[in-house]
């Protein structure tokens, strides 16, 4: 069976790189791109992308409905199905404006890459995604051991999520200089920092507690004082590696070079959560903490702007949409809360057993 087609590999290549120059993609979201035309590209047997019939784009829904997770085992989530289908779909409607395919295919054939209206709405639905409060996240910071360099780092990370709001592959390319203790702030310059979107911005400490403030501030003082690093090498240093007593490889202290991804991060986090017997909350997680702390907070719109900024949001509707929805638990509260309060209903009115009903049920979703 043919592997691939040559013609199919130029033009594929034409639109991966028309998506990461022209339409500023990066590079990742461009590999799930790639993935998602290779595998549309097998279950055709990779013919010619020319010949394109709208009963391939059928076959590929049944494909991806059959498939499953390598990671799991289990089918394929509606999400991903969802973004695997849009994905070959936007191929084809640029692929019909190049020259060579405009006669094939045609803009009704491609909407049969559409999931059901069902399937769709399932992909696209809202969910609320668990975050710590802050009391969690003290409790985990209060146990995690100090006793050698490696230790005092992964405080060191553990407490500067929560005290800056920056994401984790920001946090792990970021240098000394880029954080001033006197005015407490961070600078995320994009030409060092991995930030999102390379986006250069300027942001405060978030009010989370002196006690947070100062182990942040220890770890740099430890760092340029007594490990004597510069203000050009890297605030979380990497883990060096070498062979231990043993014969084995082992930490064997810090490098003086940066982490490569925040994969480390993220398993410094599961081990935090795991010594406090808490379920595992990755460090994106903690954005969504600060944005309920700024719900609680923040008094005035210019003041929850001030906050929403500091998140790195131009908008603060992202802040209120992604990181302010009200979680199952408060929900109930507030409804008790409403209810004790007898609006609207009278002592043995019967809305006010429906009411009951309500919060009876978001108690037991949010347990």
């Amino acid at each position: 069976m043919r592997k691939h087609h040559p013609k199919n590999e130029r033009i594929k290549r034409e639109y991966l790189v028309w998506l990461e120059e022209a339409k500023r993609m990066n590079s990742s979201t461009v590999d799930q791109v790639a993935a998602a035309i290779a595998q549309f590209e097998e279950s055709t047997g990779h013919r010619d992308f020319a010949a394109f019939h709208f009963e391939q784009a059928r076959k590929f829904k049944r494909v991806l409905a059959e498939s499953t997770s390598p990671a799991t085992g289990a089918g394929l989530a509606k999400a991903t199905i969802y973004s695997r289908l849009m994905a070959v779909k936007a191929f084809f409607v640029w692929l019909a404006a190049q020259s060579g395919y405009k006669s094939r295919p045609t803009f009704s054939d491609m909407d049969y890459f559409n999931p059901s209206n069902n399937d769709g709405r399932i992909a696209r639905a809202i969910r609320e995604k668990p975050a710590p409060t802050l009391e969690q996240i003290r409790r985990a910071l209060s146990v995690m051991p100090t006793q050698s360099d490696i230790e005092k780092r992964d405080r060191a990370v553990f407490a500067f999520a929560i005290l800056s709001g920056a994401r984790d592959d920001a946090i792990a390319s970021m240098l000394i200089r880029h954080v001033d203790l006197d005015r407490r702030t961070v600078f995320h310059d994009a030409r060092d920092v991995r930030t999102k979107n390379r986006k250069t911005f300027a942001s405060i400490f978030f009010p989370v507690g002196t006690d947070i403030e100062r182990i942040v501030a220890d770890w740099m003082s430890f760092l340029t004082k007594e490990r004597l690093f510069g203000p050009n090498e890297p605030l979380f240093p990497s883990t060096r590696v070498a062979v231990g007593a043993t014969g084995l490889f082992e930490p064997s202290g810090l490098e003086r070079v940066g982490w490569r991804s925040a994969a480390p991060i993220r398993r410094i986090f599961r081990q935090a959560f795991e010594r406090v017997e808490l379920p595992y909350f990755n460090p994106h997680s903690f954005r969504k903490t600060l944005g309920a702390l700024g719900e609680k907070v923040c008094i005035t719109p210019e003041q929850f702007k001030a906050w929403s900024q500091n998140l790195s949001h131009e908008n603060v509707l992202t802040t209120f949409t992604s990181y302010g929805n009200v979680t199952s638990t408060r929900q109930a509260e507030i409804l008790g809360e409403l209810c004790k309060s007898g609006i609207g209903v009278r002592q043995g009115d019967p809305d006010e057993r429906t009411v009951q009903q309500v919060i009876a049920y978001l108690q037991k979703k949010a347990s």
